[in-house]
C-alpha cells in the first residue's frame, strides 16, 4: 500500500507539472523543465514525443489500437501495451498530456472484461486471449495505484479480482499457461504475461493467492536448462529461447528475488545471446522489451550504461517517418508501445519496473 499511495503522489505531482506549464500565462515566470534522466538525450525525447503522438492520433474511438497484419487485430493486448507506453510518459485517467488517451483506453480494457473473468473480445482475440488478458491485469494495476474516482476505483477493483481468480484457475499442474485459459497446457511466454500481471495487481493491492505465484516461479525452475536459459516449454524443454530468458528475469526480480542463483546465471546468459546490435535473436523488439527491464533492475549500472545507449541509437534509427515503430513484424500499435517503453524506462516511473 505504501507503494500504491507513493506512486499515486508521483504521477500527481508530475501531472499537476504539466498542466502548470500548459496553462501558465505569457507573463508568468518559466518554469525550467526537470533534467533529463541519464542516456536520455534531446533527440531521444523528441523520438519519444513522436512515438506518444503517434499513439495518441491512432486510437480508435472506443479507446483501442489494432494491429493491421496477418498476426491479427488482438486490440486487448495493442491497447493494453500502448496504454502502458502512455502511462510511463507521466499521465494517468486525470493528469498529464496524454490523460484522455489513459482514460479511454481504460474504459476500453474494463468493458473487455468477460463473465469469466478474462478480459478478451473473443471475435478478434482468435485463439490466444491470454495474452490480452496478462497484458490487460499489467495495465490496469498500475492504473488502479493511480486512480482518484471512487467508482472507477471500484470497477478497476471488481475487474482485477475477477482477472486473477480466472488466472488462478487456468494455472496448470505445472505452474505455467497456455493461450486458452483451460490450464490444460502450458508454456513461457503466456506464463510469463500472467506472472508479470499477478505482481501488477499484487502490489497494487489486490489479492493475488501466494500459492498461484509461487507455483509459477516453480514453473520457470522447472524450465530453467543448464545453459542458463529458459525453454520455451517445461514439458518438452528444448533449447533455451534467449527473449523468453529476459522475460524470466524480469519475473525473478519483480517479486525482489535479486540474488537468485537462476537469475544471475540467466542474466549472463543474455548478456551472451541478446545485444542490441544481434538480429539473429528472434522477436526482437519482444526480446529487448523484457532484456531492458532486466538490466535496469538488475542495479548493475555499468551493464545498463553499456546497453541503453546502443539500443536507444538504433530504436531511433528504426522510427518511421509518423513517429511508429513496425515491431517483429506484428504491426505499428505493437512495435511503437515496446519501443515507447524501452526508451522510457530511465524516467523511472512505473511501480513493476522500479527496483
Amino acid at each position: 500500500m505504501k507503494l500504491k499511495f507513493a506512486y499515486l503522489a508521483m504521477t500527481l505531482l508530475w501531472g499537476g507539472l504539466v498542466a502548470t506549464q500548459a496553462t501558465a500565462s505569457p507573463d508568468a515566470p518559466s518554469v525550467p523543465a526537470p533534467p533529463l534522466p541519464k542516456h536520455v538525450t534531446e533527440k531521444t525525447e523528441a523520438a519519444i514525443d513522436k512515438g506518444l503522438e503517434y499513439l495518441a492520433r491512432t486510437q480508435g474511438r472506443e479507446g483501442a489500437w489494432r494491429n493491421r497484419s496477418g498476426y491479427g487485430t488482438y486490440p486487448v493486448a495493442m491497447s493494453a501495451l500502448s496504454g502502458l507506453a502512455l502511462l510511463m510518459s507521466g499521465s494517468t485517467t486525470t493528469q498529464g498530456k496524454y490523460a484522455p488517451n489513459v482514460d479511454r483506453v481504460t474504459d476500453f480494457l474494463l468493458s473487455c472484461s468477460t463473465e469469466s473473468g478474462l478480459i478478451a473480445r473473443s471475435e478478434e482475440d482468435g485463439n490466444r486471449p491470454m495474452y490480452g488478458h496478462g497484458f490487460s491485469m499489467l495495465f490496469l494495476g498500475e492504473v488502479y495505484g493511480m486512480t482518484e474516482d471512487a467508482d472507477r476505483h471500484d470497477r478497476i477493483h471488481d475487474v482485477l479480482a475477477r482477472a486473477v481468480a480466472l488466472t488462478g484457475q487456468s494455472q496448470s499442474n505445472l505452474g505455467g499457461w497456455i493461450y486458452q485459459p483451460d490450464g490444460s497446457s502450458d508454456e513461457g511466454s503466456v506464463t510469463i504475461t500472467q506472472l508479470q500481471g499477478l505482481r501488477a495487481c499484487r502490489n497494487a493491492g489486490i489479492s493475488v493467492p501466494k500459492s498461484v505465484i509461487d507455483n509459477a516461479l516453480k514453473y520457470l525452475e522447472l524450465s530453467f536448462r543448464s545453459d542458463g536459459g529458459i525453454a520455451y516449454r517445461a514439458r518438452n524443454p528444448g533449447p533455451s529461447r534467449p527473449p523468453i530468458t529476459a522475460a524470466a528475469i524480469c519475473c525473478w526480480f519483480n517479486a525482489g528475488d535479486y540474488d537468485n542463483p537462476m537469475a544471475k546465471k540467466a542474466l549472463r546468459y543474455c548478456r551472451s545471446t541478446i545485444g542490441p546490435g544481434r538480429k539473429n535473436i528472434g522477436h526482437y523488439f519482444y526480446a529487448h522489451l523484457y532484456y531492458s527491464q532486466a538490466l535496469y533492475l538488475s542495479g548493475d549500472p555499468k551493464a545498463w550504461d553499456e546497453y541503453y545507449p546502443k539500443l536507444r541509437d538504433i530504436l531511433i534509427s528504426k522510427q518511421q517517418p509518423d513517429g511508429s515503430w513496425r515491431g517483429d513484424g506484428v504491426g505499428k500499435p505493437y512495435g511503437t508501445a515496446l519501443a515507447l517503453v524501452i526508451l522510457q524506462l530511465p524516467y523511472n516511473r512505473l511501480p513493476i519496473m522500479q527496483r
